[in-house]
């Protein structure tokens, strides 16, 4: 990461913790307990006791680099920014990874060039395939504005596991082309049928970078 995008990245986490109070009641102290490990390839494994320990909104997110629980810094409209130590920044819009910063690579922005926002509407309200455009920026290697191309569609329910409690979703594929830079790759979310809440994802956010992430305590527009 070069100079200039590390100040960005640096920058965008102080914003963050500037807006921490009226949203989680997040410290500093209380973020390094957390203990985010990116480097290296540990596991986590936390219990529904440790998270419910902790005051704050948290998730888990998993990375070729490792595991991380991440916590909610600030709600800014439909964006939440969850952040972690050494200047790990990831922004979720509607259950969809939107933004990223200080990993090694970096979706440093995504804007939906379709009218309407699927995600927005309601994952659990899809009723058949349907197909939405976006440009996407990347870096490092300053590739921006990639033409991306992305097809949605129900294939079925499915349970999932979180924390020991079982839940039953909705699950979603999207197919993900970006013909420009020889990209193609299917993301999976698991949605709640009664509201479209993405409860876990895996998301190929861009080349390079993968993530799978599980609502471990969720944000729920304030209800926890």
């Amino acid at each position: 990461m070069n100079r200039l995008h590390a100040r960005i990245a640096g920058a965008m986490v102080g914003c963050a913790l500037l807006g921490i109070a009226g949203c989680t009641e997040v410290s500093r102290g209380s973020l390094e307990s957390v203990r985010l490990l990116w480097r290296g390839k540990p596991t986590l494994a936390p219990t529904a006791e440790q998270v419910a320990a902790r005051p704050f909104y948290q998730m888990r997110a998993t990375t070729a680099a490792g595991d991380a629980v991440l916590i909610l810094g600030n709600v800014d409209g439909p964006r939440e920014f969850w952040y972690g130590t050494q200047g790990v920044l990831v922004v979720l819009q509607h259950g969809r990874v939107v933004m990223t910063a200080g990993l090694d690579r970096n979706l440093d922005g995504n804007r939906l060039s379709s009218p309407g926002d699927p995600f927005a509407t309601g994952l659990h309200r899809l009723g058949t395939r349907l197909a939405y455009e976006r440009v996407d920026d990347w870096s490092p290697g300053y590739r921006y504005g990639v033409p991306v191309h992305a097809v949605l569609r129900p294939t079925g329910s499915a349970e999932i596991d979180i924390l020991g409690a079982s839940r039953h979703t909705l699950l979603i594929t999207e197919e993900i082309t970006a013909t420009s830079a020889g990209y193609h790759v299917t993301n999976r979310y698991w949605v709640d049928p009664s509201d479209g809440f993405v409860w876990m994802s895996e998301q190929h956010v861009m080349p390079g970078l993968t993530m799978k992430l599980v609502q471990l305590r969720p944000y729920r527009g304030g209800a926890s």
